[in-house]
């Protein structure tokens, strides 16, 4: 297994840690680089400081292009290679799109259910579609082109308030419109 692979793992390994036993990452993270019997490897400990910085944006990106699931039910070594793996595609220059992907994949053959190569991938495939349009702020629109302050609608209600249940889906510049 390559160095990078390994320290995807181990990043891995960390973040499902902290998330399981609902400690803060970078703390865990800090303690497994000072106690840990396994050392965590600098680029290992890169992905999960990138991750924890950019977790609330990385969360709105997976949730986004979710088709009928929530980022709550999804299992969470799904959740957290996700996280990793749209960390890599977005804010890690150094690794190429494809490879960030093809990563999370191997992850998701090696540590999860038979289907999450699939999903995972899937989810990685349309991010990436929209890497060019994206914004990396949180709270941002889905895209970054369009009304800087992410309020499209002139009479400032909720465009996804479900006030009128026979009226069409309004369009949304979101990839996939919450229910």
């Amino acid at each position: 297994m390559a160095a990078r692979s390994k320290a995807r793992k181990r990043a891995l390994d960390i973040l499902f840690e902290a998330e399981l036993r609902g400690l803060p990452t970078l703390e865990l993270l800090s303690e497994r680089q000072s106690l840990g019997e396994v050392p965590v490897q600098p680029y290992a400990a890169a992905l999960v400081r990138g991750v924890a910085t950019n977790r609330e944006r990385i969360d709105e990106l997976i949730s986004w292009n979710l088709v009928d699931w929530t980022l709550e039910r999804m299992p969470a070594v799904d959740r957290n290679i996700l996280r990793i793996g749209v960390y890599e595609l977005l804010w890690a220059a150094d690794v190429p799109d494809p490879v960030a992907i093809s990563e999370a994949v191997a992850l998701a053959q090696d540590l999860s259910t038979d289907n999450s190569p699939s999903f995972v991938n899937g989810v990685l495939a349309r991010i990436k579609a929209e890497k060019p349009t994206l914004s990396l702020e949180p709270e941002a629109s889905a895209f970054a082109a369009g009304d800087a302050d992410g309020d499209d609608d002139e009479d400032g209600d909720d465009p996804y308030a479900d006030d009128d249940d026979s009226a069409a889906p309004a369009t949304t510049s979101e990839p996939h419109p919450r229910p």
